[in-house]
C-alpha cells in the first residue's frame, strides 16, 4: 500500500482521488466489478496492455501471463487492470502485419493516456506487438515494463530439431527443387509449432524480446525463457511487483530508454544475428522518444561485433537452447567489453548489474569473442544511387560470395508479376542474375510485406542454385536467409530509382564499400524518372485505414512511422467526459 502523499503524486488520483461527482463516477463503475472501497485510497493503478488473441499464435498464453503480473500488482499494494490493444498475427494478418504496426501504437497510446494509470506492463511478443506497444507506450512516457511471450518450444521432425520459418524456407525450396517430397514437407508441419510462443529462431518475435531485454525494458531472461516454461509465470509474477516500484520511484520509459540504451541494443542485435525488421522499428521508437538514432548507426555501432550466438538462421541452435546456455545476460556478459553498463533498467539498477554474475553454460550456443560464429554481424547499410535514402543486409545470413556481386537485373514489377513468372521455364536469368522487385514498399504493397527473400526460379533451383542477390523495397522475416538485400528507399511507389530498373540493366554490390548502383548514367536516370512521374501509378487504396497509412508514412530509413506520431502527446489530460 502507497502513502498518503504518494498517493496525491499519482495520476490516477485525479480520476479515483476526487471527493465530487466526477470521482462518484470514475469509483462507482469500477466498482461495479467488485472491487472494494480501499482500492481506490491512492494505490498506484497498474494498466495491464495485453494483445492476447486466438489468432494471434505467438500470443495465445498472454492471458494467463497477465493473471501472473496481477499477482504481482497486488502484493505490492497496487491495483492491477487489464485492457485490450489490437493484436496483430504475424502469420495470419493480411496484406501484412506491419500495415497495422502504426494503428497498434495508436491504439496503445490513446488507452494509456486516456485512462487513469499510474505506470503500464505491456503483453506481447508476435514481431509488430512488441515494437507497436513501445511505440505507443513511448509517446505517453509513464513507467513501463515490457513482458514477453517467450518463444515456442523447439521444432521436431524426424530426430531433429527445426527452427520456425528458416526450415519452411529450407523446406519449400527442397520441395521446388525435387529434393523432398510434398508428403515428406506436409508430415514436418504438426511438429514445427509445438507450444505457444514466437518463433523459436532468432526472427523479429525473438529480436525484439532481446532488445528490450538489452535496452533495460524488461525483467533479466525475458527474451528466451520458453513460453511455456514455469520461470516466465514466475518472472511476470516479479515484472508485476517491479511496476508498482517503479511507479512510486517515479522512473518513465524516457529515463530507461536513452541514447545508451539504444547503443547496446545495436550491438546486442549483432552479437545475436538479430532481425532486419528491428532497422524500422528502432528508427520508429527513437522517434516517439526523441532519441537521436539514424541509419547508419546501425552498420558503424556493430561493425566490430561478430556474431556470438549460434542460431537459426544465421547458425544451428534455437532459443530453448540460447535459454538453458545462459540467456541474454550470458550474451551480454561475452561482449561486455562493447557494452556501456551504466545504463539504466527499469528495476533502478544498471544494465551492467543484470549480466555482471551472468555465465555461459554452452559454449556452442554463445560463443567467446576469440572464438565467433561468423565475423561479419551486425547491418550494413547500402547507399548509392540505387538507394540514396539506404537500404540493409544481414551479412551472416548470406552466402559469402555474394557479398560484392556484379549482375543483371531480371526484374518484377509486383509480387504478382514475380509469383506469375519466377517459375517459366524461358525466364531470362542465370545465376549471377539480381532478381529485382518493385511495390512492396510502405506505400506500395501497402504496408512492406516479408517478401524480399524471393525464392528462386525452379531452373536454377533443379542445377544446385541455392543463393542468389535479391534487391527490393521489401522486408523479410527475420527467419529468412540469402543474400537479400531490403529497405530500399525511396521505394518503388514513392518515384525513388528502383521504380526505373529495367531487365538487363548491370547492377553493382558492393558490400564491404557499403554501396549498391545501377549503372547507367545520371542523364539517363533522370530521363527515366521522368517518364515514371509522368505516368505514376495511382495509390493501391482510396479508403479507411490504409488511406490514412499511404498518405502519411514514413520511408524505411526513417522508421516507417506515420509522420503526424513521430514524438509524443505526454500523459496530461485535462478535460473530463461528463
Amino acid at each position: 500500500m502507497s502513502d498518503g502523499n504518494a498517493g496525491k503524486r499519482l495520476r490516477s488520483s485525479g480520476s479515483y482521488g476526487k471527493l465530487d461527482r466526477d470521482g462518484f463516477i470514475h469509483r462507482s463503475w469500477m466498482k461495479s466489478q467488485g472491487l472494494p472501497d480501499d482500492v481506490f485510497d491512492g494505490r498506484p493503478v497498474i494498466g495491464i496492455c495485453n494483445t492476447w488473441s486466438e489468432i494471434t499464435p505467438c500470443n495465445a498464453g498472454l492471458r494467463e501471463i497477465a493473471e501472473h503480473v496481477k499477482r504481482g500488482v497486488w502484493e505490492a499494494g497496487g491495483l492491477p487492470l487489464e485492457f485490450p490493444a489490437i493484436s496483430l498475427g504475424e502469420t495470419q494478418m493480411r496484406p501484412t502485419a506491419m500495415l497495422f504496426r502504426n494503428l497498434l501504437a495508436m491504439d496503445v497510446e490513446e488507452s494509456i493516456r486516456g485512462n487513469p494509470i499510474d505506470g503500464v506492463v505491456l503483453l506481447g511478443g508476435c514481431d509488430k506487438t512488441t515494437p507497436g506497444q513501445m511505440m505507443g507506450a513511448a509517446s505517453v512516457d509513464l513507467p513501463t515494463i515490457v513482458v514477453s511471450s517467450g518463444p515456442m518450444l523447439n521444432g521436431k521432425f524426424r530426430g531433429k530439431d527445426i527452427g520456425s520459418g528458416t526450415d519452411v524456407w529450407k523446406f519449400s525450396e527442397a520441395v521446388r527443387a525435387g529434393e523432398m517430397s510434398l508428403p515428406d514437407f506436409m508430415s514436418a508441419e504438426s511438429g514445427m509449432s509445438r507450444s505457444p510462443g514466437t518463433c523459436m529462431t532468432m526472427g523479429t518475435a525473438s529480436t525484439m524480446a532481446s532488445i528490450v531485454e538489452a535496452m533495460g525494458m524488461s525483467l533479466p531472461y525475458n527474451a528466451t525463457i520458453p513460453a511455456v516454461d514455469a520461470r516466465r509465470k514466475a518472472m511476470s509474477h516479479e515484472t508485476g511487483r517491479a511496476v508498482v516500484r517503479m511507479v512510486l520511484e517515479g522512473r518513465t520509459m524516457s529515463q530507461v530508454v536513452t541514447r545508451a540504451s539504444f547503443e547496446n541494443a545495436l550491438r546486442v542485435h549483432a552479437a545475436i544475428g538479430g532481425s532486419t525488421n528491428a532497422v524500422v522499428h528502432l528508427l520508429a521508437l527513437a522517434g516517439r522518444l526523441g532519441v537521436e538514432l539514424k541509419l547508419e548507426d546501425f552498420d558503424v555501432l556493430s561493425r566490430n561485433v561478430p556474431l556470438l550466438v549460434d542460431l537459426q538462421p544465421s547458425g544451428r541452435f534455437l532459443m530453448e537452447d540460447l535459454h538453458y546456455a545462459g540467456g541474454l545476460p550470458a550474451v551480454m556478459k561475452a561482449m561486455e567489453t562493447f557494452l556501456d553498463p551504466t545504463a539504466l533498467t527499469v528495476t533502478g539498477a544498471t544494465i551492467g548489474a543484470q549480466y555482471e554474475n551472468a555465465e555461459v553454460w554452452n559454449a556452442e550456443v554463445i560463443r567467446p569473442l576469440d572464438a565467433p560464429v561468423k565475423a561479419d554481424s551486425g547491418i550494413w547499410v547500402l547507399r548509392g544511387n540505387l538507394a540514396p535514402g539506404g537500404a540493409v543486409m544481414k551479412p551472416s545470413a548470406a552466402s559469402p560470395h555474394l557479398l560484392s556481386h556484379r549482375g543483371k537485373a531480371v526484374v518484377f514489377e509486383s509480387i504478382e508479376d514475380f509469383r506469375a513468372r519466377i517459375d517459366t521455364p524461358d525466364l531470362d536469368v542465370d545465376e549471377t542474375s539480381i532478381l529485382v522487385l518493385k511495390g512492396c514498399g510502405p506505400k506500395g504493397y501497402p504496408g512492406m510485406p516479408e517478401v524480399g527473400n524471393m525464392p528462386l526460379p525452379t531452373k536454377l533451383l533443379e542445377k544446385g542454385v541455392k543463393d542468389m542477390v535479391r534487391i527490393s523495397d521489401a522486408r523479410m522475416s527475420g527467419t529468412a536467409f540469402g543474400a537479400v538485400i531490403l529497405h530500399v528507399s525511396p521505394e518503388a511507389n514513392a518515384g525513388g530509382p528502383l521504380a526505373i530498373v529495367q531487365n538487363g540493366d548491370e547492377i553493382v554490390f558492393d558490400g564491404p564499400s557499403r554501396a549498391l548502383n545501377l549503372q547507367i548514367s545520371d542523364a539517363e536516370m533522370e530521363a527515366r524518372l521522368a517518364v515514371w512521374n509522368a505516368n505514376r501509378p495511382p495509390p493501391v487504396a482510396t479508403r479507411g485505414y490504409a488511406k490514412l497509412y499511404i498518405d502519411h508514412v514514413l520511408q524505411a530509413d526513417q522508421g516507417c512511422d506515420l509522420d503526424f506520431l513521430v514524438g509524443s502527446s505526454g500523459s496530461v489530460v485535462t478535460r473530463e467526459s461528463h
